[in-house]
């Protein structure tokens, strides 16, 4: 689900004026494949909608995700952009400033409002306005092995990070091969990984004046605490070679007793593990109670040149009914961000589930600033000096200065 929610889109559009893509009462649509059951939702939600809103045309086209950035790129300098499509959340940070989308705060009531888990529904805020509502969104959480678990003698999953170090150190085993928590140095969510131990610390990737918080106190005790694991012994060796995934393949092996992943890996475990018991759980808690997962959406967006703006918010509020939400989850595995469908049975009684969905009102989401794959290619690059050795506090106070001079540009 990575490819599909992270990433930022660097395109030089060249932005045109641009003319309404379409007739008022005519409604263009672009969303993003993600399965082979994508298709079949819409053009569902399609028929359903012209039903009840007679005179209203939705005419909708689903495209790859791997071409979907540069296709909208494509449209929008052309002047043939849709009313609204899928995009990537980060990609707003462009599309804001190249002042082609709409806000959607003239349309959302506090009815609206009201339906969603607040943080899903913020993802896509900027500037105090909202640009986009989370078509599709997931979390992260703490995924344990039940049997490593059970030699140790551990009864349940940890719920503060000292918890969870002390739970490592018993399970890990290195004779064996065996190792008490999986974790990411290097890849895609790298800096993620640690951010999981800051945000439980009470603090946050930027402090209140727009400022890298790296050289906080927090932010060096959470990287003590990983530090302090590898010290032990109770990672696996040579954490700056894992990428997510290959901690994932030792997880499913068998060999980690414990890893941070989102609900992808409960599917892969279920085809390729089915033997290995595992349990999911909130991730730790810090020293003040504080925890927090990461929250991932792609956003779907109205353009600001749509001559059909009264039609497309329409359609967009129909897609976040209970209902809608409720079928294009359960067909493409994403959680739900509408309350009324987090307390839906398939929900509430799938503990794989309801373990991301209590985690949900926790969630952090990548701030939506100019340059942040630089801020994190640089945090991650720190985060590999102090896995290797180096002295936390100094490593990330220099970080902090790094990263304050890339935002500054």
């Amino acid at each position: 689900m990575g490819r599909y929610l992270r990433g930022i889109l660097a395109v030089g559009l060249g932005f045109l004026a641009l003319s309404g893509p379409a007739f008022a009462g005519t409604v263009k649509v672009i969303v993003a494949d993600y399965s082979i059951r994508t298709a079949a939702y819409f053009a569902e939600a399609e028929k359903a909608f012209e039903a009840a809103n007679p005179g209203t045309d939705i005419s909708i086209e689903v495209v790859p995700w791997d071409t979907l950035g540069q296709r909208l790129a494509s449209d929008i300098a052309a002047g043939t952009n849709p009313d609204i499509a899928v995009a990537g959340t980060l990609w707003l940070v462009d599309f804001v400033k190249r002042d082609v989308v709409e806000p959607l705060d003239g349309f959302i009531d506090d009815q609206f409002r009201r339906r969603f888990v607040e943080p899903f529904l913020s993802a896509a805020a900027m500037d105090g306005k909202i640009y986009g509502l989370p078509i599709a969104a997931s979390a992260r959480a703490l995924f344990y092995n039940k049997e490593l678990f059970a030699k140790a003698g551990i009864a349940e999953a940890p719920k503060t990070w000292d918890e969870l170090k002390a739970a490592a150190q018993k399970i890990s085993a290195p004779g064996a091969e065996i190792y008490g928590y999986g974790l990411q140095g290097k890849g895609s969510e790298a800096d993620i990984y640690y951010y999981y131990a800051m945000w439980s610390q009470g603090v946050e990737v930027l402090d209140e004046n727009g400022k890298s918080a790296l050289s906080s106190d927090g932010a060096a005790a959470a990287a003590k605490i990983y530090a302090e694991l590898i010290t032990k012994g109770a990672t696996q060796p040579g954490v700056t070679g894992y990428a997510r995934e290959d901690v994932e393949k030792l997880f499913k092996q068998g060999r980690i007793g414990m890893m941070m992943s989102g609900p992808a890996l409960a599917d892969a475990m279920s085809r390729e593990a089915p033997d290995v018991g595992y349990g999911i759980a909130p991730i730790p808690a810090g020293p003040t109670g504080a925890r927090g997962t990461y929250g991932v959406t792609d956003s779907i967006i109205m353009f600001k040149n749509s001559e059909a703006k009264e039609e497309a918010w329409k359609f967009l509020d129909y897609l976040f009914t209970t209902g809608m939400r409720a079928k294009f989850n359960q067909d493409e595995g994403f959680l739900p961000v509408i309350k009324e469908e987090a307390q839906l049975d398939y929900n509430v009684n799938n503990a794989d589930r309801k373990a991301f969905i209590e985690l949900m009102p926790s969630a952090h989401f990548t701030p939506l600033i100019a340059r942040w794959d630089e801020v994190a290619e640089t945090t991650v690059t720190a985060l590999q000096k102090i896995y290797l050795g180096a002295d936390p506090d100094a490593v990330l106070k220099a970080t902090a200065e790094q990263i304050n001079g890339i935002l500054a540009k």
